[in-house]
């Protein structure tokens, strides 16, 4: 019998992708997706991704998703005890799995095994060390779509913000930039792939600067259920 397993869900490219291959693992059933959100902006933390774009999605992928509500600011303590409630909720659910789109950082990965340590759920990381050029490219040939979020523009041009991920995006990408912008260069949202039942159709909005980033506003499109 498949173990059961949850996704933790940023919103983005990485984590749709995840969700893509986990699904061809016949030893995995994803049976949940894991995400925090800001409570002050309602928003996915970190993508700035707003809680009803991420609803759809994860009605698109099929799944039932699990908000982790933090607050702004959050201590890492207050992080931490939303995470171990997370977690006991998983695994009263019967998982035993927890996956994640990590893709190179070691100290990111670290973490993640030594939080996970005796609460009964496996860490598993379907991208782990796979090159980031040659997977950008997978997953725009396997038929993901997303769109640039958010971008730090000390290693990034602000024109990039609101972009689509794509194989000329990818082009222009400038010299040390990790093309799955692995390192933070970039966050994004994924709204079309094989890892959806139908695409999440996306409104544009402004960019906005918020405490040094750019962030693209993206909303869901006029007569699209939440």
């Amino acid at each position: 019998m498949a173990e059961k397993a949850w996704l933790s869900w940023s919103s983005g490219k990485d984590s749709a992708w995840a969700l893509h291959v986990l699904r061809r693992d016949p030893e995995l059933e994803v049976v949940g997706l894991l995400t925090t959100v800001n409570q002050h902006f309602g928003r996915v933390a970190m993508h700035a991704v707003r809680t009803e774009l991420l609803r759809a999605q994860a009605d698109a992928a099929g799944l039932p998703l699990l908000e982790v509500g933090i607050p702004f600011p959050c201590s890492n303590e207050q992080y931490e005890a939303a995470m171990s409630t997370a977690v006991e909720t998983a695994r009263a659910q019967g998982v035993t799995v927890m996956a994640f789109g990590d893709l190179f950082l070691e100290d990111i990965r670290a973490y993640r095994l030594e939080k996970l340590a005796g609460t009964g759920l496996r860490p598993c990381f379907p991208l782990w060390g796979l090159p980031t050029d040659t997977l950008a490219h997978s997953m725009l040939d396997g038929g993901l779509q997303a769109r640039l979020t958010c971008v730090d523009p000390r290693q990034l041009p602000a024109k990039f913000a609101g972009r689509a991920f794509d194989a000329a995006l990818l082009r222009e990408l400038p010299g040390g930039v990790d093309p799955c912008g692995e390192r933070g260069e970039f966050h994004t949202f994924a709204h079309a792939g094989p890892m959806f039942r139908w695409p999440v159709p996306l409104a544009p909005g402004e960019v906005v600067e918020r405490d040094g980033f750019l962030f693209a506003d993206f909303m869901l499109a006029t007569g699209a259920a939440a």
